[in-house]
């Protein structure tokens, strides 16, 4: 593990597995950290990976004191660790809103990014507008945020049981919870960010093969969503989850890993 400063002195957690496989690098969603890959991170460095995870800023271990915490901010420091380690064309996997921060990596990055894994990716948009039919609207995302300004701990406590599809454990959702608990208040400012975001044109743009991995019953990001990046996209396929919802990675581990391993291993 290490931190690599990015701005201002302020500094980001990251984690380095060495591995002669594929490079990948994990990106966690709004509020969590780099331990919701915990159940990933182990098959793939099995199966050979250089694996890296990282707190974005205001998550986990990262400083929670940053200044910017744009989408656009978030996938710079994604570029930054990338050279900094000097991996070899990464994929790139978001979940959530990291799949949004993978976006802004991946065109960063150019011809030093190999793929694009899109985890109930919240991409091209999070929002719904006249022509992007899919989505809450921004009114919702600050009522989310106004109400984690009054009650943080019950707010996030709720966002957690609405993560998976199926009732989860005490423990999964404790754990889940825990996660949320860790980002400073600054770290609302990359949701509102999130909602005024379009990515249409990046994503359409993007030059490397997309995988999108998406819950069928996603509560947060519609599965028409991703019905529509996908049609965006040069390169890209869309895996189903019919029992899943917004992690897939965790509602059904097996499907997930197999998907995501075959397209490392293309």
């Amino acid at each position: 593990m290490g931190y690599l400063e990015v701005e201002d002195g302020r500094r980001v957690y990251f984690e380095h597995h060495r591995g002669s496989g594929r490079p990948i690098v994990l990106i966690h969603g709004w509020g969590a950290t780099a331990r919701c890959w915990d159940t990933t991170a182990p098959a793939l460095r099995a199966n050979g990976n250089e694996v890296v995870l990282l707190d974005q800023r205001a998550c986990g271990r990262s400083d929670n004191d940053f200044s910017d915490v744009t989408i656009s901010a978030l996938g710079s420091d994604v570029v930054r660790l990338v050279e900094h380690l000097g991996l070899r064309a990464p994929v790139v996997d978001g979940w959530s809103l990291g799949g949004a921060v993978a976006v802004d990596a991946a065109a960063k990055l150019g011809s030093n990014c190999s793929g694009v894994v899109l985890t109930g990716g919240a991409t091209p948009r999070y929002t719904s507008t006249s022509d992007w039919p899919h989505g809450g609207g921004v009114d919702d995302v600050k009522a989310v945020l106004g109400a984690a300004a009054a009650d943080r701990s019950n707010t996030f406590k709720g966002v957690a049981e609405a993560v998976c599809a199926e009732p989860q454990t005490a423990d999964t959702l404790t754990w889940l919870w825990g996660m949320f608990m860790e980002m400073g208040p600054i770290g609302d400012e990359s949701l509102l960010d999130l909602a005024e975001l379009d990515q249409r044109k990046i994503l359409g743009g993007l030059g490397v093969p997309v995988l999108f991995l998406h819950g069928r019953k996603d509560a947060f990001v519609p599965f028409s969503g991703a019905e529509a990046a996908r049609d965006l996209c040069s390169d890209a396929r869309l895996v189903e989850f019919p029992n899943a919802g917004h992690a897939p990675f965790l509602e059904d581990r097996d499907t997930y890993l197999a998907e995501l391993t075959g397209f490392l291993n293309r």
